[in-house]
């Protein structure tokens, strides 16, 4: 006979040792996998590592909202209220042309078309600026919020006098 057709296993000590370690060294390495994929931290849904903040993050609604009585009375803001909440977002920066808050030298040209010029564009948008009107603020808020960032630049316009509904 040759040597091709002989088989390395020629004892049956050998062929126990191969058959018990054919058996165990695959149970051992699922073992070893599974301890693996365990040990790390879990971060998904239902996992012990999510905090109450966490869950309360992930389950808030994607847009907050405020109920608002429309029979109560309406408390105007001032100028620089409206300016930080509406305005401030691309005059402070100067986004898209938009002339930066207490610069005189890029308010120089906007200044002399005079106040109902300067409220017209932001009532009905000028450039790159949407029109603000019937947004959260009134047009008598505007009106403030514009009297309010040309004085900051070196206008001289007066604070208008509050709306007759408004003033009661």
């Amino acid at each position: 006979m040759s040597e091709e057709h002989e088989t390395p296993i020629k004892t049956p000590k050998q062929l126990i040792t191969v058959v018990s370690l054919a058996l165990v060294v695959p149970v051992l390495i699922i073992v070893l996998l599974v301890m693996f994929v365990g040990a790390g931290k879990r971060t998904g849904s239902g996992s012990d590592a999510m905090s109450a903040d966490a869950i309360e993050t992930r389950i808030r609604p994607v847009a907050g909202f405020e109920l608002v009585d429309a029979s109560a009375p309406k408390v105007l803001k001032s100028g620089e209220q409206v300016y930080l909440a509406q305005c401030a977002a691309c005059h402070t920066a100067g986004v898209a042309g938009a002339p930066k808050f207490a610069d005189a030298e890029q308010w120089a040209a906007r200044l002399p078309t005079g106040l109902d010029s300067l409220v017209n564009a932001v009532i009905k948008g000028k450039g790159a600026m949407a029109a603000q009107a019937g947004g959260a603020a009134s047009d008598y808020e505007l009106l403030r919020a514009v009297v309010y960032m040309s004085n900051a630049a070196g206008g001289k316009f007066e604070e208008p006098p509050p709306p007759a509904e408004a003033a009661k």
